[in-house]
C-alpha cells in the first residue's frame, strides 16, 4: 500500500467535502497543482477553481502554481492579476471593458504595468480558514498562513505568517533546519520512500530526515 490515488477527487470514503484539487485542475492551462494537495468545503472541492480562484483570465497570462501535500481549509481564495485596474492616471475606473467607445485611446500598457505575476504556492504548505492570497505571491515551502489571513507579500519557507496584512508571527525552525529541509525536500520523493518514512517525515529528527533522502 503507497497511500491514496492522488488522482481520486475524493479520497476520504464518505466525506465528499474533501478532495484533491489536481484532479479538478485538468484541463486548464493556467494552472497547476501538485499531488495531495487538498481543499476541504462542506460545499465540496468541486468548484474550487471557479469559486475560490477570482479573476483568472487565460489572456492574462499569470498561472496560479500549487505545490504538492498542501492542506487548504475552507474559504481559501486566490485574486489573480485580472482583479487589477490601471493605477496610472486620476481615475481607475474600467471604461475601456465596457466598450461603445469607451474602448478608445486605452493604452494596455498602463493595465500591465500592475501585472504581479505568477501566483505560487510551495509544497507542504497549510493555509487557515477564509484566508485570501492576492496576486503574484509566493508562499514558501512549509509555511503556515492563519485562518481569516489576507497575504499581500512573499512568505519565507516554513514561516509562520497571519494577520491582514500577514505578517511573520515566528519561523518554525532555525535557519540551519530550514535549509536541510529545503535540501530534503521530502514532497518530491518517490511515494514508495514518502510511504517507508512516513514517521521520519511525521517525526523532528532532522538527521533521520536527511538520513532518508539519501
Amino acid at each position: 500500500m503507497n497511500g491514496p490515488d492522488p488522482d481520486n477527487p475524493h479520497p476520504l470514503e464518505g466525506h465528499p467535502r474533501v478532495g484533491f484539487l489536481r484532479p479538478f485542475a485538468e484541463g486548464r492551462s493556467n494552472v497547476e497543482v501538485g499531488h495531495y494537495t487538498y481543499y476541504d468545503d462542506p460545499e465540496g472541492p468541486e468548484h474550487f477553481f471557479e469559486r475560490n480562484v477570482l479573476h483568472h483570465y487565460d489572456f492574462v497570462g499569470d498561472r496560479l502554481v500549487i505545490g504538492s501535500f498542501c492542506a487548504f481549509a475552507t474559504g481559501v481564495r486566490f485574486f489573480m492579476n485580472g482583479a487589477n485596474h490601471a493605477m496610472g492616471g486620476f481615475s481607475t475606473y474600467p471604461f475601456n471593458i465596457f466598450g461603445n467607445g469607451w474602448e478608445e485611446g486605452f493604452d494596455p500598457a498602463t493595465w500591465v504595468e500592475g501585472n504581479r505575476g505568477d501566483t505560487v504556492v510551495g509544497s507542504d504548505v497549510w493555509i487557515g480558514g477564509d484566508t485570501l492570497i492576492m496576486p503574484g505571491v509566493t508562499i514558501g515551502h512549509g509555511a503556515i498562513v492563519a485562518a481569516r489571513s489576507v497575504v499581500t507579500s512573499d512568505v519565507p519557507p516554513y514561516a509562520v505568517v497571519g494577520g491582514n496584512p500577514a505578517q511573520v508571527i515566528r519561523m518554525r525552525y532555525n535557519a540551519e533546519t530550514i535549509e536541510c529541509l529545503l535540501r530534503v525536500a521530502w514532497w518530491d520523493w518517490p511515494v514508495g520512500r514518502i510511504t517507508e518514512n512516513l514517521d521520519v517525515i511525521r517525526g523532528s529528527d532532522l538527521e533521520k530526515i536527511a538520513g532518508a533522502a539519501q
